[in-house]
């Protein structure tokens, strides 16, 4: 089962994202086996090869290195009525590694502030975890994703040809040296 992130307090808002910049209140906890519909929803409207469910529920269940968290807008509820998942995000912890494996915001709320606040709790939780570098692919069209990782310090280390089945896209890989 996923556990909260040592040190810090699953369900807490962050105040500040990269820059210093606030955040419009998100809050982030562990992913739940309840989240994955929501999650679910979300994915398949966001890339032309989703994960499935049981991708997920592995993740939360059986991959005892792994960090699913869920971003919930507090009010972004129905109707205004509770929390709301913006947003969600895998990694693995190996080693002195941070492994990003997914990082996705809902259509509806992108370029809120939703994927750098994923980004800033991802990196946090991995510094106090110890890891010293983290790494992640991209595809090589996603532009949007390319450039924020940017921002965050990320660089192109390596390309992995046609390493997307559904269209044989090359995944830049990108490195962030933590060790600062």
């Amino acid at each position: 089962m996923c556990q909260g992130a040592e040190g810090s307090s699953p369900g807490v808002q962050s105040s500040l994202g990269a820059g210093g910049a606030p955040y419009s209140g998100f809050r982030l906890r562990p992913m739940e086996v309840r989240d994955i519909p929501t999650v679910m929803a979300i994915e398949v409207r966001s890339f032309s090869l989703p994960w499935t469910e049981d991708s997920f529920l592995r993740e939360i269940e059986k991959i005892p290195f792994s960090r699913p968290v869920v971003a919930e807008d507090p009010d972004g509820g129905e109707n205004g009525q509770g929390a709301a998942i913006v947003g969600y995000a895998c990694w693995w912890e190996v080693k002195d590694e941070c492994h990003i494996t997914n990082v996705t915001v809902s259509p509806e709320t992108r370029r809120r502030g939703v994927g750098k606040f994923l980004l800033t709790e991802i990196i946090e939780d991995a510094r106090r975890r110890g890891a010293i570098r983290a790494t992640l692919e991209a595809r090589m069209s996603n532009e949007a994703a390319i450039s924020l990782y940017e921002k965050f310090g990320f660089i192109a280390v390596a390309m992995r040809p046609k390493y997307y089945p559904d269209n044989g896209e090359d995944a830049m890989v990108m490195l962030k040296d933590m060790s600062e």
